[in-house]
Parts: structure tokens; sequence; C-alpha cells
């Protein structure tokens, strides 16, 4: 082998090595509760209690947007406020769909599939790399999906129709779905890390990821940091965009980004 042949290899050790060096404490701490994370409850407890916490802040500003103008005018629909009765709902149909469905599922996956818990993490670059691709394809999974839902009366009627009951948006309408929907988005969500071979730290940060962007998308605020002022050249749809949908079922398919909409004609930009 030649010396640049070599000096390549090596540098390229050396990044892996770096990268991997960054995350490793962390994938440390995560090993020493390994018991928890080979749990069948993990992914049920993760996901809920995840999906929780990200809904929580949304909710506080529920709660002060009838109270207080400044967070009202955040709000994309102002006229409208989130009940207590759609809270008890919404987390009702939630804890419902984990325990009678997802829960099963996952006791079955565990016995069938054992987890395996390597001792490197993976490299940094690897990982958000990994995160961006199960992202793109997610989305591209959730399009597809929701655009036949909506298209095919028989299907919207039967499992998607559910979780338009509420035409404003709060963030626990994000998991107001039927079991259909629900087992739907969650298969695509957890095949298509494991389809790229992903290390369990990079689908841990994939789910993380998936369940804050689908809570934003349903928070029903455009906060100043939103996701999508953050992303330039209107590539990311966000809040704003999914609320429009709930008020026209027949534009913005696309959870998170806009080009699939953008390709099927079904983009709809509000003009500020």
């Amino acid at each position: 082998m030649s010396g640049t042949g070599r000096v390549l290899i090596s540098c390229h050790t050396l990044t892996d090595s770096d990268g991997r060096m960054l995350l490793q404490p962390l994938w440390n701490v995560l090993l020493g509760h390994s018991s928890l994370l080979l749990s069948p409850v993990f992914p049920v407890l993760f996901s809920l209690s995840i999906y929780l916490s990200f809904c929580l802040p949304f909710l506080l500003l529920d709660l002060l947007s009838s109270r207080w103008a400044l967070v009202r005018r955040y709000k994309l629909q102002p006229q409208s406020s989130v009940s207590w009765a759609s809270v008890r709902s919404c987390l009702a149909l939630t804890l419902y769909n984990h325990m009678v469905f997802i829960f099963p599922l996952t006791l079955m996956h565990w016995y069938v599939r054992p987890l395996h818990l390597p001792q490197e993490a993976p490299p940094l670059p690897r990982l958000l790399a990994q995160v961006l691709v199960c992202l793109l394809l997610f989305d591209f999974q959730s399009f597809t999906w929701h655009l036949l839902h909506h298209r095919v009366p028989w299907l919207y009627r039967n499992f998607h129709k559910l979780h338009h009951t509420y035409t404003s948006t709060s963030a626990l309408t994000t998991e107001h779905s039927g079991a259909w929907e629900t087992l739907s988005l969650g298969f695509f969500a957890a095949c298509t890390p494991a389809l790229l071979g992903c290390h369990p730290l990079t689908k841990l940060a994939f789910f993380t990821l998936n369940i804050w962007l689908s809570v934003e998308d349903h928070c029903g605020y455009d906060l100043p940091w939103a996701t999508h002022r953050l992303v330039p050249l209107g590539l990311y749809g966000g809040a704003r965009h999914h609320d429009l949908h709930h008020l026209n079922s027949k534009c913005n398919y696309a959870p998170y980004f806009t080009h699939w909409d953008r390709l099927a004609g079904t983009l709809y930009i509000p003009q500020d």
C-alpha cells in the first residue's frame, strides 16, 4: 500500500475514533442501565415519558394563553382554547393505544429478537447522518401513507378521521389516533433505523427527535425558535404547515419537510 493510502486510512480511523469519543461517555452511562434498556417495558416507558415531557411545556402555554396576550399572539388559532375534556380524551387514548396495542407487540419483539448492546458508541458524524436519513425516509413514508388515507374515502373514514377530530391542533392531539394509525406510523419509525443497521444510540436519538418534531407539528404555536424558522428556504413546514392541514385537509400531507407536497402539488403556504 502506498504512503498516501496509509495516511488516508489512518486519518479515517482517527476521525471515527474521535467521533466515538464524543458519544462514548453518554453511551457508557446508558450501558450502566442496560437492564432497563433491555427490558420489554423500556420502549413503552421511553415513548410515553418523552412524549408527555415534550407536551408539557405546550400545555403550560395553553394555560397561560387565556390570560396572557403575549403568549396568545403566537397561537396559530388565537380564538381557540384547549379544554380539560380534550386533554383527558387525548391522554386516555394515548395510554390505551400504548397499553393495549404497542406493549404486546413490543413484548413479542423482545421475545423474538432480543436487543444487543454494543460496547462502543457510534461516531458522532455517522449518528447525525443516519438520523437525518431516517427522518427523510420517515417523512416520505408518512407522506405516502397520509396522502393515501385522504384520497381513499374508506381509509379516511375508518382509520384517519379520528385524528381530525380537532381542527385546532394542540400538543396532545399528536397521538389522538386510532390503533391502525398509531401502529402504522410506529412501524415506519421502528423499521427505518433497523433497515439502516443503526446503533441503538442512533435509534434513541432518532426516536427522540421524531417525537419532538411530531409534538411541535401539533403544538398550535408559531414560536420564534420553531424548527421551520431555523431551516432555510422553506424546506421545513413545521407547526404552521400542519395546522393548515387540520383546517383544510386537502393540503400539506408531509409531516415535516415540504418537498413531497411541492412535487405532488399539495403544498399550501400561508401569506403573512
